[in-house]
């Protein structure tokens, strides 16, 4: 048997690539659940109820799956370009903590301001991604350790800046930065639920990523840069212009995704308000096969095992944990599917 490139991949393979892939996933995962004492059916029933079983778990499954769809975003736009940004969880925090300190003081009018502090967040987040595609271009050095580091590193510097200047002095002691102005929290899309109008805001930006690359010349350049560098470079595209604009582009995603989550939901910034968007937005990428329309249902399947996991810990006693098992699963089994996909078997 000998492994052959394909030709030409079709449609169909395409598309039922990644759920192939998370129907492998939960297989594997069920034998887990299974050596736990309990049925995996009636477990991944508890979570699909957990998760969608009404009204409250419905809104909160979405809240989670928004910055989801930003940080796989930010992801998938680096990655199509052979960008390897894995610094999505620092981006998240700096875009998060510039909103919290800009938005605590800023004196503009309610709408005007939210636009602004999303621009600055998104800022924060495309300079902080900006530093190591420097680094890649003038010197070589390997984006995926220096994002990766950073990540590290801005967590320590929040945590510097809410124990010190951006204290909220009204936390009672809870470490948290100062909270952004009332007038500047996202308008909820559904009553009396966090669910808030940044779902909106990260399915727009899905769409305008998916014109972008299909339908400019940046987004032509950026495939080539992925697919064949110095092919590319032959034919007349600046690949250190490219990649920083990848990289700014990248960035400010994931930044937009910190800065929407401190107006839609937290209101302040902890060192624990993500509980890993940046790592988990790299497989809803990978999930999505890069492309923009499927990072949302990457996004919303991620989110619900996450917040049915929950659920079903209750019911049933397994750990919760059992969602960060499903979810590197199916990061490893769609790298498999993406390989059949790409690649075939001959005799």
């Amino acid at each position: 048997m000998r492994i052959e490139r394909r030709e030409s991949v079709p449609l169909a393979l395409v598309a039922t690539a990644p759920l192939v892939a998370i129907f492998a996933a939960l297989v594997l995962a069920a034998g887990l659940i299974g050596a736990a004492g309990v049925n995996p059916l009636t477990a991944y029933a508890e979570m699909l109820r957990g998760a969608l079983g009404s009204r409250l778990s419905i809104t909160e499954m979405l809240t989670r799956a928004t910055p989801l769809i930003l940080t796989g975003l930010a992801a998938a736009v680096a990655f199509r370009a052979r960008l390897w940004n894995i610094g999505g969880e620092g981006q998240f925090y700096v875009g998060a903590l510039t909103t919290a300190w800009i938005g605590h003081s800023l004196g503009l009018p309610g709408p005007i301001g939210i636009a602004v502090l999303m621009v600055c967040g998104m800022a924060a987040g495309a300079l902080l991604l900006a530093g190591p595609a420097f680094l890649r271009l003038r010197f070589g050095v390997d984006e995926v350790v220096t994002t990766l580091l950073l990540n590290f590193i801005v967590i320590l510097f929040v945590g510097l800046m809410i124990e010190g200047p951006l204290r909220d002095p009204l936390a009672f002691g809870w470490p948290q930065s100062v909270p952004v102005d009332g007038d500047y929290r996202l308008p909820d899309l559904v009553p009396r639920t966090r669910l808030h109008i940044g779902l909106l805001i990260a399915i727009a930006a899905a769409g305008v990523i998916w014109l972008v690359l299909t339908r400019t010349v940046f987004g032509v350049e950026t495939r080539a840069a992925g697919l064949n560098a110095r092919a590319a470079a032959f034919a007349g595209i600046s690949l250190p212009r490219t990649i920083m604009g990848v990289a700014l582009v990248s960035g400010a995603l994931a930044g937009l995704a910190g800065a929407v989550e401190v107006m839609g939901v937290t209101g302040g910034v902890t060192t624990t308000m993500s509980p890993g968007f940046g790592y988990a937005g790299i497989v809803v990428a990978m999930l999505a096969a890069l492309h923009p329309a499927g990072v949302v249902a990457a996004a919303i399947f991620v989110a619900t095992v996450f917040v049915g996991a929950d659920a079903m810990s209750r019911a049933t006693g397994v750990p919760s944990f059992i969602a960060d098992v499903i979810v590197a699963l199916s990061l490893l089994t769609m790298l498999v599917a993406l390989l059949f996909t790409t690649y075939r078997l001959r005799p």
